[in-house]
């Protein structure tokens, strides 16, 4: 049976474009909706390009109130009833009922080899410590931040001259190769971590 993807972002949604782009032909998944929490969001535009309906719940109404923008999200998610939900850049950090929910559907692409460089800032605190490779992770989500079982891992490696932001590039290209290839196994009830060279 084909599963139903809901696709959460905040921002130009490039993680997005890429599970999008994959979700074709013999896939085991599709894409229902595209959510995100901001409506100047620019990943929606491309969303809708590719002919994915698109929602937006967004959080600056609720003035910190978590559980109500949550509730508001969840009400959303039950509407489309996916099996999968993919969080692509999407900046807001879940609470544990939330999660709870949702245990064991929920996947989130990290910019970092997990377990290190957990929240934000991931490659320079990678550039600092003078590490030889970075990469990026595709994991479950869990209560905890940036946890959960690792999915699969694809490595870059750090170059002497590299910028956070030039890191950022190569480990962003990974991710648009990872990401795709994680959802397929995992759509198709494998969660045996991927290693992509």
């Amino acid at each position: 049976m084909t599963k139903r993807v809901v696709i959460l972002i905040s921002g130009g949604g490039s993680n997005m474009v890429a599970l999008l782009d994959s979700m074709k032909g013999d896939h085991p998944a599709r894409p229902v909706l595209v959510l995100a929490n901001d409506p100047a969001a620019g990943g929606l535009a491309k969303a809708r390009a590719r002919g994915v309906a698109t929602a937006v719940v967004d959080h600056r109404p609720f003035k910190g109130d978590r559980p109500a923008f949550e509730a508001a999200l969840q009400d959303t998610l039950e509407a489309h009833s996916p099996d999968i939900i993919c969080l692509a850049g999407f900046m807001r950090v879940l609470t544990e009922g939330f999660v709870q929910n949702w245990q064991g559907r929920i996947l989130n692409i990290h910019p970092s080899l997990l377990p290190k460089y957990k929240g934000l800032h991931t490659h320079a605190r990678a550039i600092e410590a003078q590490d030889t490779e970075a990469g990026c992770t595709v994991h479950e989500v869990t209560p905890a931040l940036d946890d959960g079982p690792v999915l699969g891992q694809a490595r870059v490696p750090v170059l002497p001259d590299d910028t956070p932001d030039r890191l950022a590039e190569r480990v962003l290209e990974q991710e648009h190769r990872l990401y795709p290839a994680v959802l397929r196994r995992f759509a198709e009830g494998d969660r045996r971590a991927i290693i992509l060279p």
